[in-house]
């Protein structure tokens, strides 16, 4: 299916099983309902919450099955699933033995596109490890700097389907696709593509690193214009040589450094382009400074590059990539500047959950007193460590498995002064800044930026992050 062609389907009577009530499948379930097909939706949990959500549902004439979401329904046609559920459940093995297809909300978001009988906007798509979020909105931010009507959705929390069946009409959307709504959307074909990184995550999930990164990779397939790719890391390069693109769709990369021809990069503090000119060879177009990005962190500026390739992919002029950088703000927890107390900076990076998002932030400072620790997921520290450990004026570990990054301390790093809380409860994370404040210097950054999961001592890295920015109040209050 070619990236601007709308598939058809007939959904009149059609038994579709939609697997899991939420953000996904209850939209997913009433445009499948009001387009006449049978729904029935299967949930694992039967809680308070879900038994509302299924009343509301039931109202419509939708079938809700709660608790038992193993079971494939009878004469089920096909299944829409939430991205969440593993592909190895009972369902989805009873589904794939009865011949029956199953589609992430992305999937059916990308069939239905165009079935209010308007254009069907195409999408720029962005996918990777870490910076999926940061990218999706700094391209938004450009798209709307040149006039067009867009918006960021996707994995960033706008549901896809109300974007495409909303009353809003756009031209262009900002997309951030994971790894498990790819590997559930085999029809999606984008304008351009682009994958930032490539790092262990969701092994669990996937079943090996292989897996993982066939699902990401499934982003390209199809583009018809750009696959952008991060040239630092040869992983994505190779996910581009492998895809099955549409004749004439260019590999586009982007670098840190200075860019070779079909490229994007830095020069003397300048983001430049070489890809989107009349002669790369020779020429170079100015797109905006370095500080026009916001943070400046080495990670944030190939976060730029990405949305900058992806918006001249799409026949953005540059006076718009550089008014977009500048209009971008980042969200919470991301390389976030909470304070400067006694000529030391506090930053919030609690988004950074696994080693290989840490690694970028630790790379965007000189002289870190880290903050770290949670729920390792696996994980292990030694190559983070190792690579960090000359920037480091002192740790303070904190959380149920902060006694593997002490390990890695210890063999890679054994003059870094560390601090050990034992404290598990959530007033921890005062304890922590206080002993960081001790250990820091002027022209120090204290950084949270844990390489670990929250859940461990909070309900998710936004408590843990707002903890961190509370306690950093109060010293600054102290302080002054």
């Amino acid at each position: 299916m070619g990236s601007q062609e709308v598939s058809t389907v007939d959904w009149q009577g059609k038994h579709v099983t939609v697997a899991g009530l939420g953000v996904s499948g209850i939209p997913a379930a009433r445009a499948l309902h009001e387009r006449g097909a049978l729904v029935t939706v299967v949930n694992d949990g039967d809680d308070e919450r879900a038994r509302a959500q299924a009343a509301e549902l039931e109202a419509l004439g939708i079938t809700v099955r709660l608790g038992d979401g193993a079971t494939l329904p009878p004469s089920t046609e096909l299944i829409v699933t939430a991205p969440g559920w593993q592909p190895d459940k009972p369902l989805f093995l009873a589904a794939a033995e009865a011949g029956v297809d199953i589609w992430g909300d992305v999937e059916l978001a990308w069939r239905l596109r165009g079935d209010n009988g308007r254009k069907a906007a195409p999408w720029l798509a962005v996918t990777g490890t870490n910076g999926k979020t940061t990218t999706v909105r700094m391209l938004a931010s450009i798209l709307e700097a040149a006039g067009l009507r867009t918006a960021a959705v996707g994995n960033i929390g706008v549901s896809l389907l109300d974007a495409v069946l909303g009353e809003q009409e756009y031209d262009v959307l900002a997309v951030e696709l994971s790894s498990y709504q790819l590997h559930w959307a085999p029809s999606l074909r984008a304008h351009s593509a682009a994958v930032l990184n490539l790092a262990p995550d969701h092994l669990d999930w996937h079943g090996s690193m292989e897996a993982y990164a066939a699902d990401k990779g499934r982003v390209y397939e199809g583009n018809t214009v750009a696959c952008v790719y991060n040239a630092a890391d040869p992983a994505t390069e190779d996910l581009v040589r492998e895809a099955d693109v549409e004749e004439g769709c260019r590999a586009i990369g982007f670098t840190l450094g200075a860019p070779g021809p079909s490229q994007l990069g830095v020069v003397d503090g300048i983001l430049v382009d070489r890809a989107f000119v009349r002669n790369r060879q020779k020429q170079a177009q100015e797109l905006a400074e370095v500080s026009d990005v916001n943070p400046p962190a080495p990670h944030n500026i190939a976060n730029a590059l990405a949305a900058a390739a992806l918006a001249r992919a799409f026949g953005v002029e540059p006076a718009a990539v550089r008014d977009g950088l500048r209009n971008f703000r980042p969200d919470a927890h991301r390389i976030e500047h909470v304070a400067d107390i006694d000529e030391v900076a506090y930053v919030d990076d609690s988004k950074a959950t696994n080693t290989h998002a840490t690694e970028a932030s630790l790379a965007a400072y000189d002289s870190i007193v880290w903050i770290a620790g949670g729920l390792a997921k696996g994980a292990t520290f030694d190559e983070l460590v190792t690579g960090a450990a000359k920037r480091l004026r002192g740790v303070v570990l904190m959380g149920a498995d902060r006694a593997l990054i002490h390990e890695a301390l210890t063999r890679h790093a054994p003059e870094v002064p560390v601090v050990d809380l034992h404290r598990t409860d959530t007033g921890a994370m005062s304890e922590a800044v206080e002993h960081a404040a001790r250990l820091a210097r002027p022209g120090d950054t204290v950084l949270l930026a844990p390489a670990c999961a929250s859940m461990d001592m909070f309900t998710n890295y936004n408590k843990r992050g707002e903890a961190f920015a509370d306690a950093v109040r109060a010293r600054a209050e102290t302080s002054a």
